[in-house]
């Protein structure tokens, strides 16, 4: 399944692209640049400021600055990535920035349910911004 990112909210999506993981279904997150987080902005940005500066780099946490690992790590939070159902979910999982040459010509699922259009919130930032704004190079 090959799913677009573009305009869909990133929690909304993790929890869909995990429940078909661990139902053995391989998943391809393309356009991650593009999914959207809901929320005030400055406080979003301000919580992974505060997320980047926290322990020690070599230990961690880790915090991953480009789009596609930030939504891979968005779903595996949904995922029960400590058990071997979970690894095994979480490795049949790719996440891609843009649209790869081998995804062109292929038909993208759009998923109605997580796009941006239902909330009522007008409050949201693109997870590209949160990248660049902690330092990737996009």
């Amino acid at each position: 399944m090959i799913i677009n990112a573009e305009n869909l909210i990133i929690g909304r999506l993790a929890t869909f692209a995990a429940k078909q993981a661990l139902l053995g279904e391989k998943i391809d997150i393309v356009n991650c640049e593009n999914a959207m987080m809901t929320g005030n902005k400055k406080y979003i940005l301000k919580k992974y400021a505060q997320k980047r500066q926290m322990g020690i780099p070599a230990k961690g946490p880790f915090i991953h600055r480009t789009p596609e690992k930030f939504v891979k790590r968005a779903v595996r939070g949904m995922l029960p990535y400590k058990q071997e159902k979970g690894r095994k979910a979480f490795e049949r999982i790719k996440c891609y920035k843009g649209i790869p040459e081998k995804f062109k010509d292929k038909k993208l699922e759009i998923l109605e349910k997580a796009n941006i259009s239902k909330v009522p919130n007008l409050k949201y930032i693109r997870i590209g911004e949160i990248c660049k704004l902690m330092g990737a190079k996009i």
